[in-house]
């Protein structure tokens, strides 16, 4: 597949995303990309790795493991790529091997540079003063304590080293910064949303994703509640949406309507009724009678 068809075949599947079409026309354009063996170049400009990325986080079961499969298959790709040519991944990167051009079009994760030692601590307990760690980084108290945040929701139970983790947390903050022009309301919104996120106990993927690159900074702060959301969470909030959407269509039941009981008020036998046992056991029904011509309501045992 050259990077025409490429291009054009990932164009699709983004039309076919933003238009909610059915999952089925999402797997169907995934399917025709999982045998493309895209170079990096062509990656970066026609943009695939981001459109197939996004995928993983959707609602669909079947379309997040497809895009999971996709981008894993390319990513090896890549490596194999840049093994031939006898430069390790982790190096190109550090290097600049890819054309300024291909940087402007979707910036790469820069590489964990620091101390790769694994945390000894109580990872339950992490946070930036218990590590050690210092946040005074921009000049701003503001961003030095949301840098903080994004430290303690990035090493909530993480065994990541304290100098990988600031140094994600400040890529994330200073992406959130550009995207929303400063320390505006939404900014520090956006903040706190993705520190809660990062702190549930059962979306750990999430914070494993942004420190191994993954979910790269530029996307992990315009990423929405349905995409930030554990695999488990949307699952549970697919089946209560299914059974809510059930509920409503359940027909409601038609009145029984005698045609031997006679209305007092009007005289027409057009009268609803129901019976409860409103007394004792041994006790006659009670019949709640209403009379669909003009609305009289009466009862009797």
């Amino acid at each position: 597949m050259d990077q025409r068809e490429l291009e054009s075949r990932v164009k699709a599947l983004h039309k076919a995303a933003q238009s909610n079409e059915p999952a089925s026309n999402l797997l169907s354009i995934m399917e025709s990309l999982r045998v493309a063996s895209p170079t990096e170049e062509m990656l970066r400009t026609t943009k695939a790795g981001i459109v197939i990325g996004k995928l993983r986080g959707n609602p669909n079961k079947e379309v997040a493991k497809v895009a999971g499969e996709v981008v894993a298959k390319w990513k090896k790709g890549i490596e194999a790529e840049k093994r031939a040519k006898g430069l390790h991944p982790a190096k190109a990167a550090q290097k600049g091997s890819v054309s300024p051009a291909s940087k402007a079009a979707s910036p790469a994760p820069k590489p964990l540079v620091g101390n790769n030692k694994a945390y000894q601590g109580d990872v339950e307990k992490r946070t930036f003063k218990s590590d050690g760690v210092k946040i005074a980084i921009t000049g701003s108290t503001t961003r030095d304590n949301c840098i903080g945040l994004l430290y303690n929701g990035l090493a909530y139970r993480s065994r990541e080293s304290e100098d990988n983790v600031i140094q994600r947390a400040e890529e994330v903050e200073r992406a959130a910064f550009k995207v929303y022009k400063g320390e505006t309301k939404e900014y520090k919104e956006k903040i706190r949303s993705l520190f809660q996120n990062l702190k549930v106990k059962t979306n750990a993927e999430l914070g494993r994703n942004v420190m191994s690159g993954s979910i790269t900074a530029d996307r992990f702060v315009v990423m929405g509640s349905k995409e930030l959301m554990s695999a488990h969470q949307r699952k549970a909030d697919a089946e209560a949406e299914l059974e809510n959407m059930k509920k409503a269509q359940v027909p409601m039941a038609e009145k029984s309507i005698s045609d031997s009981l006679e209305c007092g008020g009007c005289k027409k036998k057009m009268v609803s009724y129901s019976q409860a046992q409103t007394r004792s056991a041994d006790e006659p029904m009670t019949t709640f009678c209403e009379c669909m011509n003009c609305g009289k309501r009466w009862k009797f045992s």
